[in-house]
């Protein structure tokens, strides 16, 4: 766990983006698409459209970003403030020696055998940066930009919900509710880390930045300056209806489309095949696809809070959810209470 320790000043220095940094939305998710073992089901189309735009000169991309994602991204791609994906990584490019060389040592440490060119980069090599940077516009076009307005209006949303929180609550209100792994027991912040370690603020305060493309909080530790505050990232999205409402933004064949953009092809035809309640050969049927193909996606489906699925005789019976119907019908569901990021596929 990392515990963070608050002084006075930093309690009155804390702050909310107004929207989450596009080119670190654009790091993080190069990690998610390599990878389904993180984000589950709600970035299943989204992975799979992504995917397939990928040319082979992008993979390059892999190598800044892993699967690991977060615990090994350099944290120079991962600050916050800026508007534009341009200004991002102006801003990056422009950053002190001293913040390369911190992230260095970090890399050094997390990613020993990680492929020469990285080091190159972080020591300033003007012909990695150029490649870089060319290839994260490129990538950025089609995996973040469609989605970035939808994106924008769940961030404000978020904000304005927090600030809300803040107002009526306090501190209290706002620190222990930015995410089930988050505890706030003043003045100390504990979030999970991949080490046991406490950090010391010092009166800089936090900026609190929405995240879309990381389902787990983090906080930038390694190329932190004493004069700025420490930037904490939380997930934006709590819950599939928050993602659905991001992922409409690429459906162009209305609600039938942002399921698919949220499930993908497959699934959403599954989800559509158990609005009648039936069995997995049943389904199968349905959706044109094997019994054991059925019964996985029935079982993602069913890890997501969309169905359930009970033992009659020596079959099973597939249901939808009310979550699942809300989903169906394209509405928010009546009394689903706010849950943590969908679990693994």
């Amino acid at each position: 766990m990392l515990r963070i320790h608050f002084t006075h000043d930093d309690l009155t220095r804390v702050r909310i983006a107004r929207a989450p940094d596009p080119l670190a939305e654009t790091v993080l998710s190069l990690s998610l698409v390599q990878t389904r073992e993180v984000g589950g089901v709600a970035l299943e189309g989204w992975r799979s459209r992504t995917r397939g735009s990928i040319r082979p000169e992008l993979r390059v991309l892999f190598d800044l970003a892993t699967p690991v994602g977060a615990a090994e991204a350099a944290e120079a791609f991962l600050h916050a403030g800026s508007h534009t994906l341009p200004e991002s990584l102006d801003q990056t490019w422009s950053l002190p020696c001293r913040r390369w060389s911190a992230d260095l040592r970090a890399l050094s440490g997390t990613r020993p055998r990680a492929p020469r060119w990285v080091y190159e980069l972080h020591r300033g090599a003007r012909e990695w940066r150029e490649l870089v940077d060319r290839r994260l516009r490129e990538y950025h076009a089609f995996a973040v930009a469609p989605y970035w307005s939808q994106l924008l209006a769940a961030a404000h949303t978020d904000r304005g919900r927090r600030a809300s929180l803040a107002a009526d609550r306090g501190l209290d209100g706002l620190l222990g509710t930015l995410h089930p792994g988050i505890r706030w027991e003043s003045p100390v912040l504990t979030l999970p880390s991949p080490v046991d370690t406490d950090l010391r603020l010092r009166g800089a305060g936090v900026m609190l930045v929405p995240t879309f493309f990381w389902p787990d909080p983090m906080a930038l530790t390694d190329n932190r300056g004493l004069d700025h505050p420490l930037v904490l990232h939380y997930p934006l999205a709590p819950d599939l209806a928050t993602y659905r409402a991001v992922w409409s933004s690429a459906a162009a064949d209305g609600p039938d489309g942002a399921l698919v953009a949220l499930l993908g092809t497959t699934r959403a035809r599954t989800l559509h095949a158990a609005a009648d309640p039936a069995g997995t050969v049943e389904l199968a049927r349905r959706t044109g696809c094997s019994p054991a193909t059925a019964s996985h996606h029935a079982a993602v489906l069913r890890a997501a809070g969309l169905l359930t699925t009970e033992r009659t005789g020596p079959g099973v019976r597939h249901t939808l959810t009310p979550l699942g119907q809300a989903l169906l019908d394209d509405r928010p569901p009546t009394g689903h209470p706010s849950s943590p990021a969908p679990p693994a596929d």
